[in-house]
């Protein structure tokens, strides 16, 4: 359970979330966003009970599919405060008719028996009919469900999933889900998403469309600069030019790769040879390897091919005073750290 103090800063960090969606500002008609506390808390249980409860049969609230589908499931089951969410929904759409003349409510396929339950409510005791509109939940390409609760899911904060990471979400999109995803979460029109589907089909590899879906929906959540910066944190990783990336954008990187730490001493001076440091961070098993890898123009210190096998690495060579990053190949990457 979340105190009232913690529930007022989520609300609070939600209505800047959706000021990038939604219009709170116009005058005329601003968007809203309502804590339903407001309406629920002065209500006691008896109150409830003899103005809402009176209004449902436990029968219809059994037939409905989100909870019969539950109430067979033996081990996990439904508890009473569940089974009471169908009513407290049901409440919320009246309300919101009755004070805002709300007449439309929204919902994965899932909350078909809660709309249905407040249609039901506020034509009881309004006299008004309301609609409900559900989509299907969205699923990815091996039917696992998009949302939330999903491992590996996504948040909207930057502070629980940095920019560039919300963007390579986007990126790694699965071949099948890109094109769908494209229509689901863009604002790209018809003709833009068929012109990607067909360089999608010709040349996949080449992965236009999902480029394309992750920039659209990183801009509509992040803005614009910040995809920028997403953009040339995921350049950086394919031997993008390192110059002007902020020390944030780079600590994002630093989570993608390989990272091993230095004590800090050791570059000081003359510094430490580079194909110490190459054995030290795992790209290389040996020293000698690390020459022969360093001669072969396959080595670079952060994005810049070095091919001096007797280089030296001092501090002055560590990005934002802390990392080192070191490649071997197109794609073989480690962080070095200095402790």
């Amino acid at each position: 359970m979340l105190t009232s103090e913690l529930l007022s800063t989520n609300i609070a960090k939600l209505k800047q979330q959706l000021r990038r969606l939604l219009d709170f500002d116009t005058p005329s008609n601003p968007a809203r966003l309502l804590d339903n506390a407001q309406w629920t808390a002065p209500v006691s249980y008896l109150d409830f009970l003899r103005d809402i409860g009176k209004h449902f049969s436990v029968n219809q609230m059994v037939a409905k599919e989100s909870v019969r589908a539950r109430m067979e499931d033996r081990e996990a089951g439904i508890s009473y405060t569940e089974f009471s969410y169908m009513l407290l929904q049901a409440f919320d759409f009246y309300v919101l008719c009755r004070d805002y003349h709300c007449e439309l409510q929204i919902g994965g396929s899932d909350q078909w028996g809660n709309i249905t339950a407040g249609i039901d409510l506020c034509r009881k005791k309004l006299g008004r009919a309301v609609y409900g509109l559900t989509l299907p939940l969205i699923t990815n390409a091996d039917g696992t469900k998009f949302g939330k609760t999903e491992a590996g899911a996504v948040w909207l904060d930057a502070g629980r999933t940095s920019v560039y990471k919300f963007y390579q979400f986007w990126i790694r999109t699965h071949d099948r889900d890109v094109l769908r995803y494209l229509k689901y979460f863009t604002f790209l029109s018809q003709d833009e998403i068929a012109a990607l589907e067909r360089q999608h089909t010709e040349n996949p590899g080449a992965r236009v469309a999902h480029r394309a879906l992750a920039t659209a929906v990183t801009d509509l959540v992040h803005g614009p600069s910040a995809t920028a910066e997403a953009v040339r944190a995921s350049e950086i990783l394919f031997g993008g030019d390192l110059a002007g990336i902020s020390e944030t954008t780079f600590n994002d990187i630093v989570g993608e790769v390989p990272t091993k730490e230095i004590e800090k001493g050791q570059l000081d001076g003359a510094g430490k040879p580079l194909v110490e440091l190459l054995v030290h961070s795992g790209l290389c098993s040996s020293k000698g390897q690390a020459r022969k890898d360093i001669e072969g123009g396959g080595v670079y210190v952060n994005n810049i091919r070095e091919a001096n096998f007797q280089r030296t690495i001092t501090a002055s060579d560590l990005l934002f005073g802390k990392h080192l990053l070191m490649r071997k190949g197109k794609r073989n990457y480690a962080v070095l750290t200095a402790r």
